[in-house]
C-alpha cells in the first residue's frame, strides 16, 4: 500500500494489507541518493533551493529532498505530512523546476484558498518560477494565462478544487492540462478526505482526477493536519491509476508535527465579559502581531469593533469581509501595521506570516486537529509564539449548529434528483430553490456532494441529472456524524487535560513523535495572567449590553414565485415594503445572544419577555433615530411562544405608551410549516396569510405614521415581509419590524 518515512513503523499502516511495504528511515533514501544520478540530482536541488529561500547556504530539511528525487527520478506518487513552515511548498516548487528541466510541462496544483494563492504565487516568482493562475478573482487573466500555457511559459498553474467543476474548464481546458501536465500537486490534502477537519466536496474531485493522468505523471500531496485514518484515506486516492488499478507505491513521508516554538495554554473565564476584559488588558502583552479567533461572524466584528474602540490597531476577517478589504488586512498583518486581525475560520490554510507572535481563540474549534490547524499559523519563523485558549459555555451549540448545517439529507438529495431526472432537464440553483425547500448554501452544498458522486453534471446554465443510479449512504454519514462528535469530546478533553498539551494536539493527529514539549502550561506552570483590569471590565460588560443590530428589508422577490402559485416577481414595490428594522441582537453575539439562546432554546418554556431584555429593547427604539415616531403597535402572531411576543409588543406599548392594535390575523389558518426552509419556499408558505386585526384599517386611515410591527425572531424574513405588506395594503404609511433575535 504505502511506504513510509517517518523513523518508525506505522501500526495502522501495517494493518490494512498484506502487501504493505516495510517502512523505510530517511537514512536508506539518502544512502540511494547519493549515487552518481542522486548526487547530481541533489546538488542540482539545492541550488533552486537556495534561490527559492534567498540564502546561499540552505540546505533541505529530513524528507524535503527525498520527496523531490522521488517525483523527479522516480516519477512516484507521493503524500507529505510535516507541520506548517516545514517547507512543503519547496518540494513542489523544486520539483517542478526540475521536472521542467527535463522537458515536462508545467505543474497544476490545486489549492484551496485565494490567500494561499497569492502566497504561492509570490514565493515562485522569487524563485524564478513562472507562475499564474486561475480562480474566482482573476477572470480577466484568464484569457492571457491560456495564452501563457500554449506558449509553455507557465512553469506552475494554481487552480482551485471548485474550479475542476466549472463547465468550460473541465470540458475545454483541463483535458489538455492533464495530458501535458508534468506534475500535480494536490494541496492542503486532508480535504481529500471525508475524514478531514475541513473536507470539501470539490476536492473529491481530484481522485478521478488522478485516474486521468498518464501513468508517468508524479503526484504530490501535501498536508499538516492529518491523522493516520486521513493518511490511509489520501494514500487510497493518490493510488489510483489510469488503468482503474490501485498502485502500491505511494511514498508517505511524515514528519514530527509539534512546533517547539509553541507555548499552548488554557484560560477558563467564567463569562464573555471576562474573556473579553482580559483581551482588553493583555493585548498588548502578547508578543508581536498575531490572530485573535472567534467562532462567529457576529463575535469577530464585536470584538474588533470594542478593541478598536479601545485604542487597539485590529481588524475584523471574516466571510463577511470584502475580498479586497481581506487582502489588505492580510497585508496590514503581515507588515505589523495591526496587532491583530480578529477572524473566524476565513483565515486559515495558506496565510503565510513566519512571525506570527501569538493566536488567542475566544471560543474552541470543534476538534484537536481544526484547532492545531489554526495555532499553526504561529511560531514558524521565531523561536518563540504564545497560544492562548480561552473556552466558552456556548461552544458545543455553536458547534452542533455549524455541524448540522453541512450534512447531506436523504430527502433533499431525493427531491434534486427527481427536479434533474428528465432527460434535457437543466435548472440554475435559483431554479431548484423553488422546487426544493433547501437553503441556498446547504443546495449548493448538496449539489457538489451529488455531482462528485456522478449523480448530477454541472453544465452552462445549470445543473442536469446524468441518469447514474444514486443511492443515500447512510451508513458513511452516519459515520462521520459519530466521527465529528468524538472530535468535540476530544476537543473538550483538551480543554481539560492535565498532561502536556501539545502531546495531545500531536497524539491527536497520530504523531508517532509525540512527546511532552516542556513549555505549555502543564508543561511549566501558566506562563499568562489571569488578572483583570477593572476598567476592562467594565468595557468589556458596556459593549455587551450594547443592543441593537440592523434589519434590511427584503428589496426584491425570489425568482421562479409563479411555480409556487405566488403572483409576485422583480423588486418589492416602495408601496409594499417594509423599512429598514431592528434586532436586540443576533443569536451568535457574544453579549446579548447567550441569553436569546437561552429564551430560544429547543426545551425552553414560553414566558413573558425578561424585565432585562425589555429594557434594552426599550433602548434600541429610543437609540433608532427614526423620522417619525410610530403611531401604534402590532405583533406576529406566534404559535411556539405567544406569550413572548405579546408580552414584548404590550410591553413597548406601555413603555412608549404607543397604542396596541393587537396582533395580525390568520383567517387561513397561518404558515403551514415552521422557520427555515429557502426563501422560495417559505415565501409561498406565509403568502396571504396575515390580515391586519379587526379594525385595523379604519384606525390607520385615520392616524397617519409609521406601525411597529414585532415579532420574537428574524431568520429568512419573508414572514416580516409579507406581514409587513399587508399593513401597508391596509394603510400604514410605512412599516418598522422590530424582533428580539436575528439568526445567524
Amino acid at each position: 500500500m504505502a511506504e513510509r518515512i517517518d523513523g518508525t513503523t506505522d501500526m495502522a499502516a501495517t494493518d490494512m494489507a498484506a502487501t504493505d511495504i516495510a517502512a523505510t528511515d530517511i537514512a536508506t533514501l539518502e544512502t540511494a541518493a547519493a549515487g552518481p544520478d542522486g548526487g547530481a540530482l541533489r546538488q542540482e536541488a539545492t541550488a533552486l533551493l537556495r534561490a527559492l529561500v534567498g540564502h546561499d547556504a540552505a540546505e533541505f530539511h529530513d524528507g524535503q529532498f527525498e520527496a523531490v528525487e522521488a517525483l523527479v527520478s522516480g516519477g512516484r506518487r507521493a503524500l507529505v505530512v510535516q507541520r506548517t513552515g516545514w517547507g512543503k511548498s519547496a518540494v513542489y516548487f523544486v520539483a517542478s523546476l526540475l521536472l521542467r528541466r527535463r522537458g515536462a510541462g508545467p505543474t497544476l496544483i490545486v489549492s484551496p484558498l485565494l490567500a494561499l494563492m497569492r502566497d504561492q504565487v509570490a514565493a515562485a516568482e522569487r524563485a524564478g518560477v513562472r507562475a499564474a493562475a486561475i480562480n474566482s478573482a482573476n477572470q480577466l487573466e484568464w484569457g492571457q494565462i491560456q495564452e501563457q500555457l500554449a506558449a509553455n511559459t507557465v512553469d506552475v498553474l494554481l487552480v482551485s478544487p471548485e474550479r475542476l467543476n466549472n463547465p468550460r474548464f473541465r470540458d475545454e481546458q483541463l483535458p489538455q492540462l492533464v495530458s501535458s501536465s508534468g506534475l500535480l500537486v494536490i494541496d492542503e490534502a486532508h480535504c481529500i478526505s471525508d475524514w478531514g477537519h475541513d473536507f470539501r466536496p470539490d476536492y473529491r474531485r481530484i481522485r478521478d482526477l488522478i485516474g486521468q493522468l498518464p501513468d508517468r505523471v508524479p503526484v504530490l500531496a501535501t498536508t499538516a493536519t492529518a491523522n493516520s485514518r486521513v493518511v490511509h484515506d489520501i494514500e487510497e486516492q493518490l493510488g489510483v491509476r489510469s488503468t482503474g488499478e490501485h498502485d502500491g507505491g505511494v511514498l508517505t513521508i511524515r514528519g514530527p508535527l509539534a512546533r517547539a516554538s509553541l507555548r499552548l495554554g488554557v484560560l477558563r473565564l467564567a463569562s464573555p465579559r471576562a474573556r473579553l476584559g482580559w483581551l482588553l488588558t493583555h493585548l498588548n502583552d502578547l508578543p508581536g502581531s498575531g490572530i485573535i479567533y472567534a467562532l462567529t461572524v457576529s463575535a469577530a466584528e464585536d470584538t474588533a469593533r470594542l478593541l478598536r474602540e479601545a485604542g487597539h490597531e485590529v481588524a475584523a476577517y471574516t466571510g463577511r469581509t470584502d475580498p479586497a478589504e481581506r487582502e489588505q488586512a492580510e497585508a496590514a498583518l503581515k507588515e505589523n501595521r495591526v496587532k491583530a486581525l480578529v477572524a473566524t475560520s476565513a483565515l486559515g490554510m495558506g496565510f503565510d506570516k513566519p512571525d506570527l507572535g501569538f493566536v488567542v481563540h475566544l471560543g474552541a474549534p470543534s476538534s484537536p486537529v481544526a484547532y492545531y490547524q489554526q495555532v499553526g499559523r504561529a511560531g514558524r519563523g521565531t523561536p518563540n509564539a504564545d497560544v492562548l485558549l480561552l473556552p466558552g459555555t456556548e461552544d458545543r451549540d455553536i458547534w452542533e449548529y455549524f455541524a448540522t448545517a453541512s450534512m447531506p439529507n436523504e430527502g433533499t438529495a431525493t427531491a434534486v434528483l427527481r427536479e434533474l431526472a428528465a432527460p434535457g432537464t437543466v435548472l440554475s440553483t435559483a431554479a431548484l430553490e423553488t422546487l426544493v425547500n433547501l437553503k441556498r448554501s446547504p443546495l449548493e452544498l448538496l449539489l457538489k456532494v451529488l455531482s462528485v458522486d456522478g449523480a448530477v453534471r454541472k453544465v452552462s446554465g445549470g445543473w442536469e441529472g446524468t441518469g447514474q443510479p444514486w443511492a443515500y449512504d447512510a451508513e458513511r454519514y452516519g459515520r462521520i456524524a459519530q466521527a465529528r462528535v468524538a472530535e468535540q469530546n476530544a476537543m473538550l478533553d483538551y480543554e481539560n487535560t492535565s498532561g502536556c498539551r501539545m502531546e495531545f494536539l500531536a497524539s491527536a493527529l497520530d504523531d508517532p513523535a509525540a512527546a511532552p514539549c516542556g513549555r505549555c502550561d502543564n508543561c511549566a506552570g501558566s506562563w499568562y495572567s489571569d488578572s483583570i483590569a477593572a476598567e476592562a471590565t467594565e468595557s468589556a460588560g458596556a459593549a455587551l449590553q450594547r443592543a441593537g443590530v440592523e434589519l434590511e428589508p427584503r428589496a426584491m422577490w425570489p425568482s421562479g414565485m409563479d411555480k409556487l402559485g405566488v403572483p409576485v416577481k422583480g423588486k418589492i414595490p416602495p408601496a409594499e415594503a417594509n423599512g429598514s428594522g431592528r434586532a436586540l441582537a443576533r443569536l451568535t453575539d457574544l453579549g446579548w445572544g447567550g441569553q436569546l439562546r437561552e429564551v430560544f432554546g429547543t426545551d425552553a418554556p414560553d414566558r413573558e419577555v425578561p424585565a432585562g431584555m425589555l429594557k434594552a429593547c426599550v433602548q434600541v427604539l429610543a437609540q433608532w433615530g427614526w423620522a417619525q415616531r410610530p403611531v401604534a403597535i402590532v405583533n406576529v402572531p406566534s404559535r411556539s411562544r405567544p406569550l413572548l411576543v405579546q408580552s414584548l409588543a404590550r410591553g413597548l406599548s406601555d413603555i412608549g405608551q404607543l397604542p396596541y392594535l393587537g396582533e395580525l390575523a390568520v383567517p387561513h389558518g397561518g404558515p403551514r410549516s415552521g422557520p427555515g426552509g429557502n426563501s422560495a419556499f417559505r415565501l409561498a408558505d406565509v403568502w396571504d396569510q396575515f390580515h391586519v386585526p379587526d379594525g385595523g384599517e379604519a384606525w390607520l386611515a385615520q392616524n397617519r405614521g409609521p406601525v411597529l410591527l414585532v415579532d420574537d425572531l428574524a431568520d429568512s424574513r419573508w414572514t416580516l415581509t409579507v406581514a409587513g405588506r399587508a399593513l401597508r395594503l391596509a394603510g400604514a404609511e410605512a412599516v418598522l419590524p422590530f424582533v428580539l433575535a436575528l439568526k445567524g
